[in-house]
């Protein structure tokens, strides 16, 4: 047995903080390793020592096995924990670790080989007799014999990518006329994600619970499995919320469940953390998905019901120490809900979102634990998946749990790129999340095929941002004047101070002047498309506008609370009626303009977000036809398809082939065909 003494942790983000944490705990040191896009995160400054491994692109740092081995012996690390995601579940980085003559905190190679490959992994499982959904996972990959397959199995399938997880490389396909394409997008994402395009093919079950079951293994025999996790509540296979227990779980069930975890891990030789996952399905029958060989990104969870800490539980195992605990001692107390806050745009199909951090500001709450790896101030970076934070409630039974979450959510300010925070609330307050009977089909049941859309902004909304540019304008203008008496701070020599605001809110935009006899009473006169109106606005937290503080304001007798910051004279803000106890609308980048909305449509194709484009698919001199596909853009590792939105002729092409592409960049120019021409030809 052999004690470690200092971790390096081949990771970034909050895992890579997480991990630090403990780590510190247990007194063993620790390093950073960070890509040019990383100079300002947290992880770096928290570790003893930080080494750069190189820019910003995955492929060039945290996917560089020989960067990060070059920064252990650099720093004289003797373990390697390499948290979840990048190369964690990399078979050939945990040899070159050990190799290398380094702990490797994690299980072995052979392991990580063997269930990192959806086919081996599920034939493994068949002949260990662990519960398997019917489908196809041999070696001949022609589309001839998978579209037989198909046929054999019976539609609707899901195909796979074999090597991958999270969600990439995997299509739902209703018939034969989806399969070909779901081939082709299916196995071009896994092979820019995971370095292989081998697919599976496995009946859908429809209609299921994703439940997984946490195992931990020593190398001495000792096998157990640490209760269960419901991840149901997904979006385009990747998981949203994730809770322990499982709300339909028995006793029973759960020792069935429980049993088959360990015997997959038993049979492989498994040593350390790792997670089996299932599809529950209404009936109460189970079958295998695939095992992730590394700790998972909801492992607070489990956690807080068991009262263990895995990455301890990690350390002691990978130094040779026997597990101090048997499958008796194993009781899962209490209820645990996560969500995961990410920057990106539930109003625009999710896109990831990029761009500065204005403002973060997480809630202290009892029983609740955020676990994050950003800090005020820091690039949101298009490199990298765009998880913010991890928010974990706690309670003694469900229901505490989740109005606990909901709660702390709602009292937690980030400010800056488009975040999820509105959908999650949005999804925990639904009847069917209440009452524990969410599927993996909760999502698009809830928001049907046009997705989430947040609560227009209205004119409510729009007065109080009016105000809210008001009160930070006059505050500024008071810190340029020397002394202004308080009976002088609103007067004007035509009555009421005025100011006039064009303000454009994602795609509306509003005229409205903003008057205020006195502090803390502001009428706002609003100019609209329909006619006008004029809404009053009182407040008694006017000020200074600061995320430190959670201002109040009445709106024709209505209350709303509102944290807001200017940053660059665009507001962020987010705001909530009391009355209602939901948010209103998304945290809004709101700019002064002269000529409200602006954006490009039509024959100007734009990047929607911060990505490395795949393919092109025209060129100058094409006619495309609306709704055409032109080009595929990779971010956050998914691909994102963009079609033409009219049809024309191609007349400038600015893209090409693993090009990167900033959001709004040009990308395309076609030359709208306009109804005239249509007419003619």
């Amino acid at each position: 047995m052999s004690s470690i003494r200092k971790i390096l942790i081949a990771n970034r983000g909050e895992i890579a903080v997480r991990i630090m944490q403990t780590a510190r705990r247990l007194g063993i040191s620790t390093v950073a390793v960070y890509s040019d896009a990383d100079v300002q995160a947290p992880h770096v400054t928290l570790a003893d020592e930080a080494i750069r491994i190189g820019a910003g692109p995955v492929g060039e740092s945290y996917l560089v096995i020989d960067n990060i081995l070059d920064a252990a012996r650099q720093t004289n690390a003797d373990a390697i924990h390499p948290g979840y995601g990048f190369l964690s579940e990399n078979a050939d980085f945990a040899e070159a670790v050990q190799k290398a003559g380094l702990i490797f905190i994690g299980p072995d190679a052979e392991a990580i080989s063997l269930m990192g490959n959806k086919a081996a992994a599920k034939r493994r499982m068949i002949e260990a007799g662990v519960p398997c959904v019917p489908g196809y996972e041999d070696a001949d990959q022609s589309d001839e014999r998978l579209i037989e397959a198909a046929n054999d199995i019976k539609f609707p399938i899901m195909v796979k990518a074999a090597a991958g997880g999270g969600g990439r490389g995997m299509r739902l396909v209703q018939d034969m006329d989806e399969l070909k394409n779901a081939l082709v997008t299916a196995r071009s994402e896994a092979a820019n994600a995971f370095g292989s395009d081998e697919l599976i093919l496995e009946k859908a079950i429809i209609y299921p619970r994703h439940v997984e079951i946490q195992v931990f293994a020593d190398r001495h025999g000792q096998v157990v499995h640490l209760g269960e996790r419901d991840c149901s509540v997904q979006r385009r296979h990747q998981k949203v919320i994730e809770e322990s227990p499982c709300p339909v779980m028995t006793a029973e069930l759960r020792a069935d469940m429980g049993a088959a975890a360990v015997e997959a891990a038993r049979n492989i030789n498994y040593v350390g953390a790792g997670t089996v996952e299932f599809l529950l399905d209404q009936s109460g029958a189970y079958y295998f998905l695939e095992m992730n060989t590394r700790l998972q990104v909801e492992h607070p969870v489990t956690e807080m019901v068991t009262g263990l800490d895995l990455v301890e539980l990690q350390i002691k195992v990978a130094q040779g120490e026997t597990l101090d605990l048997k499958q008796e001692d194993v009781s899962l107390d209490g209820h645990a809900i996560e969500v995961r806050l990410y920057a990106e745009d539930p109003n625009n199909d999710f896109m990831p979102a990029t761009g500065k951090i204005v403002a973060w500001r997480p809630v202290t709450m009892d029983n609740v634990r955020f676990d994050g790896g950003v800090v005020e101030g820091q690039d949101i970076s298009p490199f990298y998946d765009p998880m913010v934070a991890k928010v974990i409630a706690y309670g003694d039974d469900r229901e505490t749990a989740r109005k606990r979450l909901v709660e702390a959510l709602r009292q937690t300010a980030l400010l800056g790129p488009a975040t999820n925070r509105d959908f999650l609330v949005t999804c925990l307050e639904k009847e069917t999340f209440i009452k524990g009977e969410a599927t993996t089909a909760f999502i698009g049941e809830t928001f049907g095929e046009t997705g989430y859309t947040a609560e227009p902004v209205g004119h409510e909304m729009a007065a109080l941002q009016g105000v809210l540019h008001f009160i930070h304008d006059r505050g500024q203008a008071l810190d340029r004047a020397i002394s202004v008496p308080d009976a002088l701070k609103n007067f004007s020599t035509t009555g009421a101070l005025q100011t006039p605001y064009s303000l454009l809110i994602g795609e509306e935009s509003f005229d409205l002047t903003v008057s205020s006899a006195q502090a803390g009473s502001y009428q706002v006169d609003i100019t609209f498309e329909e006619g006008a109106e004029t809404l009053l606005v009182e407040t008694h937290d006017d000020e200074q506008v600061t995320p430190d503080v959670s201002l109040s304001f009445n709106v024709n007798n209505k209350i709303f609370k509102s944290r807001a910051v200017f940053d660059a004279n665009v507001l962020f803000h987010a705001m909530q009626s009391a009355d209602t106890a939901i948010f209103l609308s998304s945290i809004n980048q709101l700019h002064v303009t002269d000529d409200g909305a602006d954006g490009s449509a039509g024959g100007l194709v734009t990047a929607p977000l911060h990505g490395r484009v795949i393919e092109v698919f025209v060129k100058v001199g094409d006619k495309v036809e609306e709704g055409q596909k032109l080009a595929v853009v990779e971010a956050m590792k998914m691909q994102h398809e963009i079609f033409s939105e009219v049809e024309g002729d191609v007349i400038d092409v600015r893209i090409v082939s693993d090009q990167q592409v900033s959001v709004n960049d040009l990308m395309i120019e076609i030359a709208e065909e306009d109804a005239g021409d249509k007419e003619d030809a």
